[in-house]
C-alpha cells in the first residue's frame, strides 16, 4: 500500500515538474520580441534551406565562374568530377561560411520584410494592402540583408570556387597559370582580401548584387502574394500549395536577374586581377559587357539549369522551416501584429 502510495506520489510529482517545466519554456516564448521570433525562424529556415542545396550552389558557383576543368562541362557532370576528386564532402565545401552568412542573412531578409511592410502599411495606408507592398518591403529587406553580410558571401564564393585537382593542388577560376593561393578558411579568407585592398575589397561586387537583390527580392514576394490572391479559398492553407506558389515566384525572379549574379560572382572571384593580365570589372554594366564581348552572351546564363534544379528544393524546405518555426514560436498573423504595432 506504502509503496503504492509513494509511486504514485512520484508520478505526480514529476507531472507537476514536466508541466512546469512546459509552461516555462511557453512563457519563455511568449516573452520574446515578435521580431526576435522572426529572426529566429528566419535563421533556421535560412540554413536548413542552404545545407540541403548547397552540393548544387558549389557546383553553380563553378560553372559561374569558370573555373579550369569545369567551364565545359554540365551540371551533372561538374558533380560526378567533383565527386572523384573531392568526395562527398568537397560537395560542401564553402557551406560553412554559406550557412555562417546565411542564418543572419535569411533572419535579417523575413524579419525586416515584416518590419517595413508593417511600416509602409501604418505610415501609407493610401498604398493599400496588395500585392505592391509586398515589392517594396521585399526589396528593401533584400538589400539590407546584403549589406549587413555581404563579406560572408564573398567568402563563401573564394571557398567554393576553389578546386583540388588530382595531383593535390588547387585550381582556381579564369586562368590556369597564375593561381591564387588556396585559402584555409573564412578567417584566411578576410585577412588577405583585407590586405589587398582594405574594407573596400570585402565589398567588392556588391554594386551588381544590390541591383539584382533588390529587383529579386522584390519580385519573389511579389509574385508569392499574388499568385496566392488566385488560390481558392479551400486551398490557401495547403501546404503543397504554399510551397509551389513560393518556388514560382523564385523561379521568374531568379530568371529576371541572372545575369547579374554571374557578374557579382565573377567580381568576387577576381584576385589581382589587373596582374593576371585579366580586365577589372569597375561597374556592373562593364562586367556585362565584358563577359558577352570575351566570353559569349550564354556565359550571363551558365549554371541557371542547376539555380533552377537548386531552387526549387531550397525554397520549398525554407518555406516550410519559417512557417513551422513561425507555428512553434507562436508568432501572431501579419494582420494582428500590424494592428498591434499601431
Amino acid at each position: 500500500m506504502g509503496s503504492s502510495q509513494g509511486s504514485m506520489l512520484t508520478t505526480n510529482v514529476a507531472g507537476l515538474v514536466d508541466g512546469s517545466s512546459a509552461r516555462g519554456e511557453a512563457y519563455f516564448v511568449d516573452c520574446l520580441p515578435v521580431y526576435v521570433k522572426e529572426l529566429i525562424a528566419g535563421g533556421a529556415a535560412g540554413a536548413f534551406a542552404k545545407t540541403a542545396t548547397a552540393p548544387l550552389e558549389r557546383t553553380k558557383i563553378l560553372l559561374q565562374t569558370r573555373t579550369e576543368g569545369f567551364h565545359s562541362l554540365g551540371p551533372f557532370q561538374s558533380l560526378n568530377k567533383l565527386m572523384k576528386h573531392e568526395g562527398v564532402l568537397g560537395l560542401y565545401k564553402g557551406n560553412g561560411a554559406s550557412v555562417i552568412r546565411i542564418i543572419p542573412y535569411a533572419a535579417l531578409h523575413y524579419m525586416t520584410y515584416e518590419q517595413y511592410r508593417c511600416w509602409i502599411l501604418n505610415n501609407y495606408p493610401s498604398l493599400g494592402t496588395g500585392p505592391a507592398i509586398d515589392l517594396l518591403a521585399g526589396s528593401a529587406s533584400g538589400g539590407t540583408a546584403v549589406l549587413c553580410t555581404y563579406p560572408l558571401d564573398l567568402a563563401r564564393t573564394k571557398l567554393a570556387y576553389q578546386v583540388r585537382g588530382s595531383g593535390g593542388g588547387f585550381g582556381n577560376a579564369l586562368s590556369g597559370l597564375n593561381a591564387q593561393p588556396a585559402h584555409n578558411g573564412i578567417k584566411d579568407v578576410f585577412r588577405s582580401v583585407y590586405m589587398e585592398g582594405g574594407v573596400r575589397a570585402l565589398y567588392r561586387g556588391v554594386g551588381p548584387t544590390l541591383i539584382g537583390i533588390l529587383p529579386y527580392a522584390g519580385l519573389k514576394f511579389y509574385i508569392f502574394e499574388e499568385l496566392k490572391h488566385h488560390v481558392p479559398e479551400e486551398y490557401e492553407k495547403c501546404v503543397v500549395t504554399h510551397l509551389s506558389c513560393g518556388a514560382l515566384a523564385g523561379l521568374f525572379g531568379q530568371t529576371f536577374t541572372y545575369p547579374l549574379d554571374v557578374v557579382r560572382r565573377q567580381m568576387q572571384s577576381l584576385q589581382s586581377s589587373v596582374q593576371q593580365g585579366h580586365p577589372e570589372f569597375r561597374s556592373t554594366v562593364q562586367g556585362l559587357t565584358t563577359i558577352v564581348r570575351s566570353q559569349g552572351w550564354r556565359q550571363l546564363f551558365a549554371g541557371l539549369s542547376i539555380n533552377y534544379a537548386k531552387i526549387v528544393p531550397s525554397v520549398a524546405i525554407g518555406f516550410t522551416a519559417y512557417d513551422m518555426m513561425k507555428s512553434w514560436l507562436r508568432v501572431p498573423p501579419r494582420e494582428k501584429t500590424r494592428f498591434a504595432s499601431a
